[in-house]
């Protein structure tokens, strides 16, 4: 699936004896979902080292290692790409990550378990987003007011897959030069259109998708 979608799997590594990783996914009749994570073999994740992967936007979330990510995002800032953290699962984010953190993207849960908006931009984060589900998302700087992004109504059935559908592309719209702001108002339309769809891959949506819902 990975090199039918264009990927390179250059840095894929199989790890014989550690099980790939789940998620296990309970939705509810409203549409919204609790995930349990399994890690498997993304604990085993490491950087690299000599001759990295480059790019012009460097993303990460936390079902690997915490401090591959701070050492991935070290080496990201350094060479000048934007770095965007989606600190899920949650859990206590050094401040040494979040000095290279370009935009931080919580949902209201995880913003809340890193101390807040203002702890994460005091703490060396640029820019939080925060998704909030059906009330779209805010976008937050340090000594700036807040900006609303608005939700994208849709008829939801299954939120699982709407944050990441969110995160991928706001990475894919900033990486063509768009602003934060735009990029958030793009990323919140794929956002919505997942939630149309059951399962994580299957709703992610495809560039067409997006942009036809905002031109309707």
């Amino acid at each position: 699936m990975v090199r039918s979608e264009g990927i390179t799997d250059r840095w894929l590594t199989a790890h014989e004896a550690i099980p790939t990783g789940r998620a296990l996914i309970v939705v509810d009749d409203r549409g919204e979902n609790s995930i349990v994570v399994v890690a498997g073999a993304n604990a085993a994740t490491v950087w690299p080292g000599s001759n990295p992967p480059r790019g012009r936007v460097v993303i990460a979330q936390l079902e690997v290692p915490i401090t591959t990510v701070s050492i991935a995002f070290e080496h990201a800032s350094a060479s000048g790409a934007t770095t965007i953290l989606n600190p899920a699962p949650a859990e206590q984010l050094p401040d040494e990550l979040l000095d290279n953190c370009s935009v931080v993207v919580p949902n209201e849960h995880e913003a809340e378990l890193a101390g807040g908006i203002q702890s994460l931009l005091l703490s060396g984060a640029e820019t939080v987003i925060v998704t909030r589900g059906s009330a779209g998302a805010t976008l937050d700087r340090i000594n700036e007011s807040t900006v609303t992004v608005a939700p994208v109504p849709v008829d939801p059935i299954d939120t699982t897959g709407a944050g990441d559908a969110f995160c991928g592309n706001l990475a894919a719209r900033m990486s063509t030069g768009a602003s934060t702001v735009d990029a958030a108002r793009w990323a919140a339309a794929a956002g919505a259109l997942a939630t149309t769809v059951a399962g994580a891959v299957p709703s992610l949506p495809l560039h067409h998708d997006v942009e036809a819902l905002l031109t309707t």
